[in-house]
């Protein structure tokens, strides 16, 4: 599962969704889909927060461009 990148992740996802949904699957596999759905989701809030530690602006100061963090609450 933590080899599956994060669209595949996602698509997988809302097969399950699709799938609960229908309510056509015993209560014992709904229960295993829900707990894969949830692990999934685990996974790709980690990729998104490794993601945000890579996005930087270019911020313009005295001394030409410089990279800094992306601040999350700035409005820019």
């Amino acid at each position: 599962m933590s080899r599956m990148s994060f669209e595949e992740s996602m698509k997988r996802i809302e097969e399950i969704v699709s799938e609960l949904e229908k309510g056509e699957i015993p209560l014992e596999a709904s229960l295993d889909r829900f707990e894969e759905a949830v692990k999934l989701a685990r996974a790709c809030q980690m990729k998104l927060e490794k993601a945000q530690e890579r996005i930087s602006k270019l911020v313009k100061s005295e001394d030409g461009f410089t990279l800094e963090p992306l601040d999350e609450s700035s409005e820019d």
